[in-house]
């Protein structure tokens, strides 16, 4: 037979004997200290009594603390304390409902909320989604907690009450911008804390940590507040991103591999929006995050530069058939060398800051090439090479390795995704990574164009990519190193011309010394042209 012991005979109890003989229990008992009848079979306090008899009790008491502490006591003793649903309420199957808790007539409990012990939802009241009501609570007749809220411990929520959701303060976040934003992607009530993250220079970037599974925190999402002087045109960027990742998941479930891993994984805000746009017109967008992932800052061994050819070799690939033409160019000309050039041209012969009088024997360097800044530009226009969905910006750090295996796992930093050459992905992964120092190394006899470290990277990309790539395309690919190294000087010169706007300067002459590194390289690889084409024939 199916029984239940309940402390408290009064109104409320009665209630909860009605709503447990309709759940199938046959014999229903009370404990109470001043109510008589022939259901009351003793007081209170005969609980430890009565647990061999009746191995589940309630305690079904309408104050808050009363039931509460009586809950607890039932809990210590070993009893079986149940939930206690009238047949009418709602309840989700996602809502998690604590020991003790009564959820009576016509009352609904929504997605992903959670109910702790002891807590009374009494009759026509609403629990939205993923709200939180804590450990004896009460949320009287008609009432409504709306969605993301958090009733505190005891509270006493009245009859027909409407209770919205009220932001708690969340550890790491020093801004209403920030909080704004981790409420629109529906973190806030939830969050651990957040925190900033990654090695980025142009958008501001934190991981977001909520509770995991065994109780520590964990980092789930990546939230980045874009930056609109670099990217004018937030939406364009995003329908790029969403179109991009959208397409890559079809492609890797096709291939059998891991769509949480392999791939960036956008998510829209609660209002449905790709961007969450805060106060001030600042963009935010939020991602999940990659698990046991990690990201170089440079090429530490050639087995890495290996294998970020192998990444944006097979991007291409899983790519090939994305209508390039159907992206946003979010940053126009990017890759023009030609009009980057007459920028530069324009900003030496303006000369603004007075600098050039600094650096005219690297004006000079850039002056003599204007022609070969032409030359993946006018086959462009002549159509002997394609239009492909490329990256822009193929540097290292824009891949995530796995952890463990030091592979490469995904693409990441999105933003300029745009129709572009694959040349110019190739050479701008070329100038960054098969460079014997960093980027702003002042003693150029420490900087040089290692064309081993070219040799490897052009077996891994042509190993993924070759099979997509026109002939035309491969044999333009050390030009594609030449040029977007030259391209790069030339953008560190003309800033320091004009007074470092754009790029992120250490020193008066960081910029310059930047374009030093970069011009450096391209002469090398003038001097070793011939075994550049010749290595990617080897590898065709």
């Amino acid at each position: 037979m199916k029984s239940l012991l309940i402390l408290g005979a009064g109104g409320f109890g009665q209630m909860v004997k009605e709503t447990a003989l309709a759940l199938g229990y046959e014999k229903v008992v009370f404990l109470d200290d001043a109510v008589k009848n022939e259901s009351v079979i003793g007081m209170c306090c005969d609980y430890v009594l009565r647990h061999e008899e009746y191995p589940e009790a309630v305690a079904a008491f309408g104050n808050n603390k009363t039931r509460l502490f009586w809950t607890d006591k039932l809990l210590e003793e070993g009893y079986e304390v149940p939930a206690i649903v009238h047949p009418s309420a709602v309840v989700s199957p996602s809502a998690v409902l604590g020991s003790g808790s009564f959820i009576m007539q016509r009352a609904v409990v929504n997605t992903c909320t959670r109910i702790e012990k002891a807590v009374l939802i009494n009759s026509g009241a609403i629990v939205d989604h993923n709200s939180v009501v804590r450990a004896g609570a009460h949320i009287g007749l008609g009432s409504v907690v709306k969605s993301n809220c958090i009733i505190e411990p005891g509270r006493k929520v009245e009859a027909g009450e409407v209770i919205f959701s009220t932001r708690r303060k969340i550890e790491g976040v020093d801004s209403r911008s920030l909080e704004d934003a981790v409420y629109a992607f529906g973190f806030g009530p939830q969050c651990s804390y957040v925190k900033p993250f990654g090695e980025g220079h142009i958008n501001e970037t934190y991981a977001v940590y909520m509770p995991g599974q065994n109780g520590e925190d964990i980092p789930l999402y990546v939230l980045q507040r874009i930056n609109i002087n670099v990217f004018k045109n937030p939406e364009q960027v995003m329908d790029n991103i969403f179109g991009v990742t959208e397409y890559l998941r079809n492609i890797i479930r096709q291939e059998g591999g891991d769509l949480e891993r392999e791939t960036l994984s956008y998510i829209k805000t609660k209002s449905g929006e790709s961007y969450f746009e805060d106060a001030d017109g600042q963009p935010w967008r939020c991602l999940h995050y990659v698990p046991n992932s990690v990201c170089y800052q440079q090429v530490e061994r050639p087995e890495q530069f290996y294998q970020s050819a192998l990444s944006f070799g097979h991007f291409l690939k899983q790519l090939g058939d994305y209508p390039a033409e159907s992206l946003y160019e979010t940053i126009p000309q990017f890759h023009d060398t030609v009009k980057r050039f007459h920028d530069f041209d324009d900003a030496q012969r303006k000369d603004v800051k007075n600098r050039a009088r600094l650096c005219r024997e690297e004006i000079d360097f850039v002056l003599s090439r204007e022609k070969d800044c032409g030359v993946l530009m006018k086959q462009l226009e002549e159509g002997t090479l394609p239009l492909r969905v490329t990256h822009n910006d193929t540097k290292l750090n824009n891949i995530l390795f796995d952890k463990d295996t030091d592979e490469g796992l995904c693409i990441i930093d999105l933003d300029t995704i745009m129709p572009g050459l694959a040349a110019n992905d190739f050479g701008d992964s070329i100038r960054f990574g098969a460079s014997t120092a960093e980027e702003d190394e002042k003693d150029l006899n420490k900087v040089h164009f290692d064309i081993n470290l070219y040799d490897i990277y052009v077996k891994g990309y042509l190993k993924m990519a070759k099979d997509v790539l026109t002939p035309a395309e491969m044999e333009s690919l050390p030009w594609g190193a030449r040029l977007m190294t030259l391209e790069c000087g030339m953008r560190f010169l003309a800033d320091f011309l004009q007074g470092d706007v754009y790029f992120k300067t250490a020193y008066p002459e960081h910029n310059l010394v930047r374009a030093r590194t970069q011009f450096r390289l391209v002469k090398e690889m003038e001097e070793q042209f011939d075994e550049m084409m010749e290595i990617v024939g080897k590898y065709r």
